[in-house]
């Protein structure tokens, strides 16, 4: 059983990662989806919608990707991409 103050700080702890969740998920879903993929920028409004939850609980790794896509479209690295031996 973990004693009040450490289940306190926990739980702060999860109002603000998901107080920046939400912040970055509003960001993400209505403008920075579009840089991560190219067939999202046609999505309606509802699609939108649908992606906040999860970008609120992954911004995280989302924040990376949208910094990653600053530089480009991101490679695809398959193995039908890499070259034969």
């Amino acid at each position: 059983m973990l004693p009040p103050n450490v289940a306190l700080w926990l739980v702060r702890a999860a109002e603000v990662y998901l107080a920046i969740g939400l912040l970055f998920a509003t960001g993400f879903a209505f403008r920075w989806v579009n840089r991560i993929d190219r067939v999202a920028a046609h999505g309606t409004i509802p699609f939108r919608f649908l992606l906040l939850p999860g970008a609120a609980l992954l911004w995280p790794l989302l924040l990376a990707r949208v910094l990653q896509s600053v530089s480009g479209q991101p490679t695809e690295r398959s193995a039908h991409r890499r070259p034969a031996p």
